[in-house]
Formats: C-alpha cells, structure tokens, sequence
C-alpha cells in the first residue's frame, strides 16, 4: 500500500477534529483537536496557563483574569468548528468538481485503484494516476478497504462533483 492511499483511509477513519477550551486543572478529554485559530484562544493561553503563584505583567501577583469568559470562548470554539467544517466542505466541492473535469473526456477508460472506503454511502476507490476518488455504483460487492482492483470510468458530474466507476474485479 502506498503513502498516500493508506494516509487518505486512516484520515477518513479519524473524522473530523472539534475546536474546544481546555481549562487548566480539567481532565483532558478524549477528542479529537484542532489547531487554535483565533486571536482571542492565543489572548487566553497565557493567562489560563500561568500559575497562580506567578507575577502578573503589571507588577501585581495571582492570576489574571481571562480575556474572555468561559461562555464566550466555548461559543467561540463551537463557531471555529462550524466556520472550518464550512470552509473543508466547500474546498471540497472544488477538488471533486476539479477532478470530474480533469476525467470527464476520459468516460470508458479503466484504470487500476485501491479500495479506500466502505461507508454506509457506498464504496470508494482512488484510483493511481491521475490520483482522485470516486464511488464504485457497479460491481462493489465483496470489496473490502485496501483491495487493488481494475475500474472502468462510468461517468462524471462536474457540477456535484461526482465520478463514478464501475468494477471490473480485483487485480
């Protein structure tokens, strides 16, 4: 299996990440975190992670309070998340878009792939060269993630997106 099929299946078997606050002293949760974007989590970070016993930048001692309150920066995190799963969705669009263009002159090529996905939306193949996916709506029975298989391009939508392949069998 290459790099860049066994990176995209563990990806897709991740799922998506969910910004959140963490407070000092909390129990860490189980989750799955993304980068801090937003000014105001690098404004908080520093204050919520100093010691109490720590001076303060204005010459005072104890904690500082939090630029922001514990309601605004979960409000903040939540919109984070729902601003970045916008943002992928849409950049999303635009590469599966691309790539049924880019194979749309290509209808009854065939070409090898590795079985990338099982959901319960069907199954999805990456085929190598050009290296872009699409559902496999013919032949998919018994295909299981990390089969090679030989696919036939069955068809493509540019304007959703969509490439569809046919199976031919395993390689």
């Amino acid at each position: 299996m290459r790099f860049p099929d066994l990176s995209l299946s563990v990806i897709k078997l991740l799922g998506k990440g969910e910004y959140v606050v963490e407070r000092p002293g909390a129990a860490r949760r189980a989750l799955r975190p993304r980068r801090p974007r937003l000014l105001a989590f690098h404004r908080a970070q520093p204050a919520l992670s100093r010691p109490a016993h720590a001076p303060v930048a204005q010459g005072g001692h104890g904690r500082p309070s939090a630029p922001y309150p514990d309601a605004e920066l979960d409000a903040l995190a939540r919109h984070c998340t729902a601003q970045e799963d916008n943002a992928t969705k849409a950049e999303r669009q635009v590469r599966k878009s691309a790539a049924a263009l880019l194979l749309s002159s290509r209808i009854g090529q065939r070409f090898d792939a590795m079985v990338t996905g099982l959901p319960s939306k069907g199954t999805w193949v990456r085929i190598f060269q050009p290296a872009v996916e699409g559902k496999v709506v013919r032949g998919a029975e018994g295909l299981d993630v990390g089969d090679r298989v030989h696919v036939e391009l069955l068809d493509t939508n540019v304007d959703r997106g969509y490439i569809d392949f046919g199976s031919l069998g395993r390689k």
